[in-house]
């Protein structure tokens, strides 16, 4: 029998989820046999992605005094590592390990803003050194052959209409497409989605397209390797 992974800190517990609620930031799951109601920090459903029931699932004690939850949905243990079911640890991801070679593409990332306000737009990060945007979307899939995206987002082909308007002002922009799996070996863009005519605009007007997976290190999030984006 294979040995499930482990995070080795005394603040992380274990336990098996049981279901979603109608709020699509809460769920329910047994600790040592009780069912509370946990946080699950995901703009949307995870059962869009993948099938939680009766699995084990790691969580993580809620910072906040004042919520109603005290644990937090974090990842689901898979093979010998980890599905992180946290959307935003793939900008950690990237935040952890813009500085590597792996992303010497970029050139020079001396002065790097997150979460910075350009107009009506939200970076997740800019490069001042060279007036670079980084949008980051996050996936959530157990398959080898990741589709994105997986559900519709107003709010992501708003974005592009954004990123348009300030590549125009001189901006230049990456969009990376990070995979919570890290045994994800390709990305699919889905042609059947709204998404996809706005990629195609996208790539034409110069946006620059990259996937990569992350991985649990030492209980840090970090990129684990580029993986390739195919069309058809």
């Amino acid at each position: 029998m294979m040995k499930m992974p482990t995070l080795g800190k005394d603040r992380f517990v274990s336990g098996i989820f049981k279901r979603e609620l109608k709020n699509r930031f809460l769920c329910e799951v047994a600790i040592n046999n009780q069912d509370n109601i946990c946080y699950v920090p995901s703009s949307c459903h995870l059962s869009n992605f993948l099938s939680l029931e009766n699995k084990k699932v790691i969580l993580i004690p809620t910072s906040s005094k004042n919520t109603r939850t005290q644990y937090s949905l974090l990842a689901l243990p898979y093979k010998r590592s980890f599905i992180l079911l946290n959307s935003s640890l793939a900008n950690k991801a990237i935040e952890n390990s813009i500085n590597k070679r792996r992303f010497s593409f970029l050139g020079k990332r001396k002065t790097i803003q997150k979460e910075k306000h350009l107009e009506n737009y939200k970076a997740d990060f800019i490069i001042k050194d060279s007036q670079t945007i980084l949008e980051i979307k996050s996936l959530i899939t157990t398959d080898k052959e990741a589709i994105f995206p997986t559900v519709y987002s107003e709010r992501a082909l708003n974005q592009y209409k954004q990123l348009f308007s300030l590549m125009d002002k001189g901006y230049s922009v990456y969009y990376f497409i990070v995979s919570l799996n890290p045994y994800v070996k390709v990305i699919r863009i889905n042609k059947k989605s709204e998404f996809y005519s706005y990629y195609c605009v996208g790539k034409t007007k110069g946006i620059n397209f990259k996937a990569f997976s992350c991985r649990l290190v030492d209980k840090t999030p970090f990129i684990d390797k580029e993986i390739p984006i195919i069309e058809q």
